[in-house]
Protein backbone atom coordinates (compact mmCIF):
# COMPACT_ATOMS: atom_id res chain seq x y z
CA UNK A 1 0.00 0.00 0.00
CA UNK A 2 1.36 3.35 -0.74
CA UNK A 3 1.77 5.44 2.11
CA UNK A 4 0.60 8.33 -0.06
CA UNK A 5 -2.84 7.01 0.42
CA UNK A 6 -2.49 7.43 4.37
CA UNK A 7 -3.53 10.48 6.31
CA UNK A 8 -3.31 11.31 10.02
CA UNK A 9 -6.01 13.49 11.39
CA UNK A 10 -4.46 14.42 14.82
CA UNK A 11 -7.83 14.65 17.93
CA UNK A 12 -5.94 17.25 20.03
CA UNK A 13 -2.85 18.95 20.39
CA UNK A 14 -1.20 16.76 22.81
CA UNK A 15 -2.65 13.19 21.79
CA UNK A 16 -4.16 11.02 19.46
CA UNK A 17 -5.19 10.66 15.72
CA UNK A 18 -7.34 8.94 13.21
CA UNK A 19 -5.73 7.11 10.85
CA UNK A 20 -7.26 6.93 7.52
CA UNK A 21 -7.03 4.67 4.37
CA UNK A 22 -5.38 1.80 6.12
CA UNK A 23 -7.22 -1.49 6.13
CA UNK A 24 -6.59 -3.82 8.80
CA UNK A 25 -8.38 -6.90 7.51
CA UNK A 26 -5.60 -6.92 4.88
CA UNK A 27 -2.03 -7.64 5.53
CA UNK A 28 0.40 -5.21 6.09
CA UNK A 29 3.55 -4.39 3.99
CA UNK A 30 6.66 -3.03 5.85
CA UNK A 31 6.40 -0.18 4.72
CA UNK A 32 2.61 0.90 5.83
CA UNK A 33 3.73 -0.98 9.17
CA UNK A 34 6.48 1.44 9.72
CA UNK A 35 4.11 4.52 8.62
CA UNK A 36 1.93 3.69 11.17
CA UNK A 37 4.77 2.48 13.93
CA UNK A 38 6.33 6.38 13.34
CA UNK A 39 2.16 8.10 13.79
CA UNK A 40 1.86 5.52 17.07
CA UNK A 41 5.14 7.07 18.51
CA UNK A 42 4.18 10.62 17.74
CA UNK A 43 0.71 10.63 19.03
CA UNK A 44 0.61 7.90 21.48
CA UNK A 45 -2.67 6.51 20.26
CA UNK A 46 -3.97 5.71 16.76
CA UNK A 47 -7.98 5.07 15.91
CA UNK A 48 -8.80 3.29 12.92
CA UNK A 49 -12.47 3.58 12.11
CA UNK A 50 -14.52 0.48 9.66
CA UNK A 51 -12.02 -2.23 10.73
CA UNK A 52 -14.24 -5.53 10.58
CA UNK A 53 -11.30 -7.76 11.66
CA UNK A 54 -11.54 -11.52 11.80
CA UNK A 55 -10.19 -12.31 15.63
CA UNK A 56 -7.37 -14.20 13.29
CA UNK A 57 -6.72 -10.64 11.48
CA UNK A 58 -6.36 -8.79 15.13
CA UNK A 59 -3.98 -11.10 16.16
CA UNK A 60 -2.23 -10.85 13.31
CA UNK A 61 -2.07 -7.19 13.59
CA UNK A 62 -1.15 -7.42 17.19
CA UNK A 63 1.15 -9.76 15.96
CA UNK A 64 3.54 -7.11 13.90
CA UNK A 65 4.54 -5.47 17.12
CA UNK A 66 5.51 -8.16 19.14
CA UNK A 67 4.80 -11.56 21.44
CA UNK A 68 1.17 -11.41 22.81
CA UNK A 69 0.65 -10.65 26.20
CA UNK A 70 -1.75 -12.95 28.62
CA UNK A 71 -4.12 -11.39 30.99
CA UNK A 72 -3.64 -14.01 33.84
CA UNK A 73 -7.46 -13.27 35.34
CA UNK A 74 -9.65 -12.41 32.54
CA UNK A 75 -12.24 -13.68 30.31
CA UNK A 76 -11.01 -14.22 26.61
CA UNK A 77 -12.96 -15.28 23.17
CA UNK A 78 -13.18 -17.70 20.99
CA UNK A 79 -10.98 -20.22 23.07
CA UNK A 80 -7.52 -18.30 22.62
CA UNK A 81 -6.79 -16.42 26.01
CA UNK A 82 -4.84 -13.83 23.57
CA UNK A 83 -8.04 -12.52 22.63
CA UNK A 84 -9.08 -10.53 25.89
CA UNK A 85 -12.99 -9.58 26.64
CA UNK A 86 -13.77 -6.38 27.15
CA UNK A 87 -17.90 -6.18 28.04
CA UNK A 88 -19.96 -4.42 30.34
CA UNK A 89 -23.69 -4.90 30.38
CA UNK A 90 -26.82 -3.89 33.24
CA UNK A 91 -25.28 -7.01 35.16
CA UNK A 92 -21.27 -6.24 35.55
CA UNK A 93 -20.46 -5.24 39.03
CA UNK A 94 -18.39 -2.39 37.29
CA UNK A 95 -16.72 -1.49 34.41
CA UNK A 96 -12.84 -2.45 35.21
CA UNK A 97 -11.87 0.03 33.21
CA UNK A 98 -13.84 3.05 34.72
CA UNK A 99 -10.19 4.47 36.53
CA UNK A 100 -7.13 5.90 35.17
CA UNK A 101 -4.94 3.13 34.07
CA UNK A 102 -1.90 1.68 32.10
CA UNK A 103 -2.96 -2.02 31.31
CA UNK A 104 -1.78 -4.70 33.80
CA UNK A 105 0.94 -2.20 35.34
CA UNK A 106 1.67 -4.50 37.78
CA UNK A 107 3.51 -6.78 35.88
CA UNK A 108 7.22 -6.78 36.22
CA UNK A 109 7.44 -6.36 32.57
CA UNK A 110 4.12 -4.69 31.63
CA UNK A 111 2.54 -4.95 28.20
CA UNK A 112 3.89 -2.22 25.65
CA UNK A 113 0.41 -1.90 23.61
CA UNK A 114 -3.02 -2.81 23.70
CA UNK A 115 -5.42 -3.01 20.72
CA UNK A 116 -9.11 -3.30 20.74
CA UNK A 117 -11.04 -3.54 18.43
CA UNK A 118 -15.15 -2.74 19.75
CA UNK A 119 -18.32 -5.04 18.05
CA UNK A 120 -21.03 -3.41 19.90
CA UNK A 121 -21.76 -0.39 21.32
CA UNK A 122 -25.06 1.55 23.51
CA UNK A 123 -26.53 3.93 21.50
CA UNK A 124 -24.98 6.79 23.53
CA UNK A 125 -22.21 7.30 25.85
CA UNK A 126 -19.45 4.79 26.25
CA UNK A 127 -16.57 6.84 24.79
CA UNK A 128 -12.98 6.49 26.49
CA UNK A 129 -10.40 8.70 27.27
CA UNK A 130 -6.89 8.64 27.40
CA UNK A 131 -3.77 10.88 28.95
CA UNK A 132 -0.49 11.44 27.91
CA UNK A 133 1.87 10.42 29.98
CA UNK A 134 5.29 12.47 28.64
CA UNK A 135 2.56 15.48 28.65
CA UNK A 136 2.13 14.65 32.50
CA UNK A 137 5.69 14.96 33.44
CA UNK A 138 6.38 17.90 31.49
CA UNK A 139 3.94 19.46 33.16
CA UNK A 140 5.31 19.03 36.68
CA UNK A 141 7.70 21.40 37.87
CA UNK A 142 11.88 21.17 37.75
CA UNK A 143 11.86 20.69 41.47
CA UNK A 144 9.10 18.07 41.33
CA UNK A 145 10.70 16.49 38.80
CA UNK A 146 13.60 16.19 40.83
CA UNK A 147 12.70 15.03 43.89
CA UNK A 148 10.31 12.17 42.09
CA UNK A 149 13.12 11.24 39.35
CA UNK A 150 14.82 8.44 41.70
CA UNK A 151 11.77 7.61 43.31
CA UNK A 152 10.35 3.85 42.80
CA UNK A 153 6.35 2.68 43.29
CA UNK A 154 5.06 -0.25 44.12
CA UNK A 155 2.03 -1.65 41.82
CA UNK A 156 0.03 -4.26 43.10
CA UNK A 157 -3.10 -6.15 41.80
CA UNK A 158 -6.22 -8.23 43.02
CA UNK A 159 -8.04 -8.97 40.44
CA UNK A 160 -11.13 -7.37 42.06
CA UNK A 161 -14.28 -6.90 40.24
CA UNK A 162 -14.89 -8.49 36.76
CA UNK A 163 -11.58 -10.07 36.54
CA UNK A 164 -11.88 -11.33 40.08
CA UNK A 165 -14.88 -13.76 38.70
CA UNK A 166 -12.36 -15.37 37.16
CA UNK A 167 -9.52 -17.86 38.49
CA UNK A 168 -6.16 -16.49 37.88
CA UNK A 169 -3.88 -18.58 35.85
CA UNK A 170 -1.24 -17.71 38.62
CA UNK A 171 -0.21 -15.42 41.87
CA UNK A 172 -1.62 -11.44 41.10
CA UNK A 173 1.29 -9.42 40.32
CA UNK A 174 3.41 -7.19 42.20
CA UNK A 175 6.06 -4.79 40.99
CA UNK A 176 8.01 -1.76 41.52
CA UNK A 177 8.82 0.42 38.92
CA UNK A 178 10.33 3.93 38.81
CA UNK A 179 7.55 6.97 38.95
CA UNK A 180 10.18 8.44 36.02
CA UNK A 181 9.92 5.99 32.91
CA UNK A 182 12.13 6.13 29.61
CA UNK A 183 10.33 5.11 27.05
CA UNK A 184 12.69 2.55 24.91
CA UNK A 185 11.88 4.21 21.65
CA UNK A 186 11.45 7.76 21.66
CA UNK A 187 14.38 8.29 24.86
CA UNK A 188 11.46 10.63 26.57
CA UNK A 189 10.15 10.70 30.65
CA UNK A 190 6.92 9.49 31.15
CA UNK A 191 5.14 9.83 34.39
CA UNK A 192 4.23 6.10 35.46
CA UNK A 193 2.01 5.77 38.01
CA UNK A 194 -1.95 4.92 38.09
CA UNK A 195 -4.74 4.82 40.62
CA UNK A 196 -5.57 1.67 39.73
CA UNK A 197 -2.43 -0.05 40.41
CA UNK A 198 -0.19 2.33 42.24
CA UNK A 199 0.21 1.39 45.87
CA UNK A 200 2.67 3.51 47.50
CA UNK A 201 5.90 4.85 47.20
CA UNK A 202 8.68 2.96 47.80
CA UNK A 203 10.92 5.17 49.83
CA UNK A 204 8.62 7.25 51.40
CA UNK A 205 6.63 7.21 54.53
CA UNK A 206 3.19 6.18 54.06
CA UNK A 207 1.49 9.08 54.78
CA UNK A 208 3.94 10.80 52.56
CA UNK A 209 3.81 8.64 50.01
CA UNK A 210 -0.40 8.70 50.06
CA UNK A 211 -0.01 12.42 49.69
CA UNK A 212 2.27 12.60 46.59
CA UNK A 213 0.35 10.03 44.78
CA UNK A 214 -3.08 11.86 45.50
CA UNK A 215 -1.58 14.61 43.81
CA UNK A 216 -0.79 12.80 40.78
CA UNK A 217 -3.18 11.15 40.02
CA UNK A 218 -5.09 14.35 39.96
CA UNK A 219 -2.54 15.42 37.60
CA UNK A 220 -3.23 12.91 35.22
CA UNK A 221 -6.59 13.97 34.82
CA UNK A 222 -5.90 17.60 33.05
CA UNK A 223 -7.95 17.66 30.31
CA UNK A 224 -4.89 19.60 28.04
CA UNK A 225 -3.17 15.88 28.27
CA UNK A 226 -6.14 14.53 27.26
CA UNK A 227 -8.19 13.44 23.80
CA UNK A 228 -11.51 11.66 24.18
CA UNK A 229 -12.72 8.73 21.63
CA UNK A 230 -16.66 8.17 20.32
CA UNK A 231 -16.73 4.14 19.86
CA UNK A 232 -18.32 3.66 16.15
CA UNK A 233 -19.09 -0.82 15.78
CA UNK A 234 -15.76 -1.98 14.29
CA UNK A 235 -13.46 0.80 15.44
CA UNK A 236 -9.57 -0.10 16.30
CA UNK A 237 -7.70 2.32 19.21
CA UNK A 238 -4.29 1.24 19.52
CA UNK A 239 -2.12 2.96 22.53
CA UNK A 240 1.22 2.96 23.77
CA UNK A 241 0.89 1.40 27.44
CA UNK A 242 4.64 3.21 28.47
CA UNK A 243 3.36 6.56 27.90
CA UNK A 244 -0.37 6.86 28.04
CA UNK A 245 -3.32 6.41 30.79
CA UNK A 246 -6.93 5.62 29.88
CA UNK A 247 -9.86 5.41 31.08
CA UNK A 248 -13.26 3.69 29.82
CA UNK A 249 -16.25 6.23 31.19
CA UNK A 250 -19.16 3.83 32.12
CA UNK A 251 -22.13 5.99 31.18
CA UNK A 252 -24.42 4.07 28.80
CA UNK A 253 -26.27 2.19 31.89
CA UNK A 254 -28.25 -0.44 31.15
CA UNK A 255 -27.02 -0.84 27.64
CA UNK A 256 -24.05 -2.56 26.42
CA UNK A 257 -20.65 -2.42 25.03
CA UNK A 258 -18.05 -4.55 24.33
CA UNK A 259 -15.28 -6.05 22.28
CA UNK A 260 -11.59 -7.58 21.80
CA UNK A 261 -8.63 -6.61 23.43
CA UNK A 262 -5.04 -7.79 21.94
CA UNK A 263 -2.08 -6.83 24.24
CA UNK A 264 1.38 -6.67 23.24
CA UNK A 265 3.78 -8.03 25.37
CA UNK A 266 6.56 -5.11 26.94
CA UNK A 267 10.02 -4.83 28.52
CA UNK A 268 10.97 -3.94 32.15
CA UNK A 269 10.93 -0.27 33.18
CA UNK A 270 13.58 1.86 33.34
Amino acid sequence: MPTSAISIEPLTPSIGATVHGVDLTQPLDEETFQFIHDAWMEHLVLFFRDQPMTPDQHLEFGRMFGDLHIHPAAPYEHGNPELMRIYTDKDSFRNNGERWHSDVSADEEPPMASILHIHHIPTQGGDTCWSNMYAAWDGLSPQMQALLEPLTALHASDYSGQYGEHKPQRESPRAVHPIARTHPVTGRKALFVNSSFTRRIVELPLEESDALLGFLFEHVKNVNFQCRFKWEANSVALWDNRCTQHMAIWDYYPESRGGIRVTVKGDKPF
